[in-house]
């Protein structure tokens, strides 16, 4: 039954021996991806991986993908890209470029191994208008951790070596 949360997406199974994208338990946001090849990804190592699975999203949708996060706390395993974006309009199928950044243990994925997390999110369209200037705010143009006292983050390679006497 089709609830006022639930948004029909039509997806294609390229191969139909691995199983469609689910939901683990009701109310997850991400739905799993899963791989439809084995993978070896030694330290370090990055590799596109197909999913078998292509969609078609309403307008004004968007597919992200992201991480698992036991697969990152336990193995290092992320997305390059992250989140990697599926535009409403793509009808491909969905890879996800994962990046082993554990330094000394590979990653081994067998094929029907779940390894992405499929989130359906409703997207704004923005009309870009060209201005002189922007209005002011409390937070100006400070960016990349201004907010939070992260002050070597804007500091020069030549300021963080006077700093340390160097």
């Amino acid at each position: 039954m089709v609830t006022q949360q639930d948004l029909p997406v039509q997806i294609l199974m390229l191969d139909d021996g691995l199983e469609p994208p689910a939901y683990a338990t009701d109310g997850d946001a991400g739905a799993d991806l899963r791989t439809a090849v084995d993978v070896v990804l030694e330290p370090g190592a990055r590799a596109l991986v197909p999913t078998g699975v292509a969609l078609a999203l309403p307008r004004g949708y968007a597919g992200l993908v992201h991480p698992r996060s036991g697969l990152a706390a336990r193995h290092g395993l992320t997305i390059v890209n992250a989140p990697g974006t599926i535009d409403a309009g793509y009808r491909g199928e969905i890879k996800v470029c994962l990046l082993n950044t554990d330094r000394t243990e590979a990653v081994r994925l067998t094929r029907g191994d779940r390894i992405a997390q499929l989130v359906i999110q409703r997207v704004e369209h923005a009309v870009f208008a060209v201005v002189d200037e922007l209005p002011d705010s409390v937070r100006g143009t400070g960016g990349f951790g201004s907010t939070g006292g992260f002050g070597a983050l804007d500091a020069t390679p030549a300021d963080l070596r006077s700093a340390a006497g160097g």
